[in-house]
């Protein structure tokens, strides 16, 4: 276990923090691949494309800054069990050299937009 995922069971944060983070997470993926936020931000289905950039957000928001899936659910709008199985989609995805490349760049910038601040 990371020391960050320690440090994040020993002291839980507000759901309303945990919704702030997860809309700054959506933010960061919307640039990063230029997909529309308001797109990521809806809820129902969504082309393959917009689901797939919403995975990687949520994936970072509980790998990179120690969310759990019930707080990334609520912040991203889903599920939690939506965010266990987007979490697992992009695990498996991450076989591929290039897609790899793609989400440790997100989860690079993530990690630099939330190393300043108190996320934990």
């Amino acid at each position: 276990m990371s020391a960050g995922a320690l440090n994040r069971r020993l002291s839980p944060i507000t759901e309303e923090r945990a919704g702030e983070i997860c809309e700054c997470v959506l933010d960061i993926v919307a640039a990063l691949f230029n997909v529309s936020g308001r797109e990521l931000r809806e809820t129902g289905r969504s082309s393959t494309s917009v689901t797939r950039v919403r995975q990687i957000g949520m994936y970072a928001a509980h790998v990179v800054l120690g969310l759990n899936m019930t707080e990334v659910g609520r912040g991203f709008g889903r599920d939690r069990t939506t965010v266990q199985y987007a979490c697992h989609i992009i695990e498996d995805m991450r076989d591929d050299e290039e897609f790899d490349r793609v989400v440790l760049m997100a989860e690079r910038i993530t990690a630099a937009a939330f190393r300043n601040m108190e996320v934990l």
